[in-house]
C-alpha cells in the first residue's frame, strides 16, 4: 500500500522513514515553470511521469521518495510504479502542488 501524505505532514513522514528523503516532482516542464517547490529538509528531483521508467537509475531505491504532481493522480501512479520496481519507501503527496500551496507554502502559485 502507498502512503498518502499531506504536504503539511511531509517532514514528519520523512523523519519517520530515516530522513534524507526525496520529493520527486513528476509534472511536465510547463507546469514546473508555473509553480515549483523549493528543496527543504529533503532533496528535490524532477522527472516527468512518462520519463520515470527510463530514468529509474537517477533515483536511489533506499531513500524515502514522496511523489508530487498537480493534484495527486499522476504522482500516485508513479509511486505505485516505484514500489512495484523495488523502491522500499514510497509515498504520494496527497493533493499535489495545489495542496502544497494551501497547506505548506502559500508563495507557490496555484494553477
Amino acid at each position: 500500500m502507498i502512503d498518502q501524505v499531506r504536504p503539511a505532514d511531509l517532514d514528519a513522514w520523512f523523519a519517520d522513514h530515516g530522513g534524507d528523503g526525496v520529493v520527486l516532482d513528476v509534472r511536465e516542464a510547463p507546469e514546473l515553470r508555473a509553480a515549483s517547490v523549493q528543496p527543504g529538509p529533503f532533496q528535490l528531483q524532477s522527472i516527468p511521469m512518462n520519463d520515470v521508467p527510463s530514468q529509474l537509475g537517477r533515483l536511489d531505491p533506499d531513500k524515502p521518495i514522496a511523489c508530487l504532481c498537480h493534484h495527486g493522480a499522476r504522482s500516485m501512479r508513479v509511486a505505485m510504479f516505484l514500489a512495484h520496481n523495488g523502491f522500499g519507501t514510497v509515498a504520494n503527496i496527497a493533493g499535489g502542488i495545489d495542496a502544497w500551496s494551501q497547506e505548506r507554502d502559500p508563495s507557490v502559485p496555484r494553477y
